[in-house]
């Protein structure tokens, strides 16, 4: 079962607009929670939730960050992004 808080990140992370990111810290921020972007990044990583736009969130100084399995899938992340069309 999620947490208040698990639940606040994913309502922030479904309003993120296709071809738009947020940081970690930001999610955590409008998740009522601004110094927790470890856990978002946490959330992130481990959630379940079928069409939950995890790739759109990104880390504060530009860098795409993780995506579940590592490496390999952080160029999966990367290749999505610009699909959507975010400048990478």
């Amino acid at each position: 079962m999620p947490t208040e808080f698990q639940k606040a990140v994913y309502k922030v992370v479904l309003k993120i607009f296709k071809g738009k990111t947020l940081s970690y810290k930001e999610v955590a921020k409008r998740a009522g929670r601004p110094k927790a972007f470890r856990a978002v990044g946490n959330i992130m990583a481990n959630h379940n939730i079928k069409g939950l736009p995890c790739h759109r969130v990104i880390k504060s100084d530009g860098a795409i960050g993780g995506f579940r399995g590592g490496f390999k899938d952080s160029k999966i992340k990367e290749m999505i992004l610009k699909k959507e069309g975010v400048d990478i």
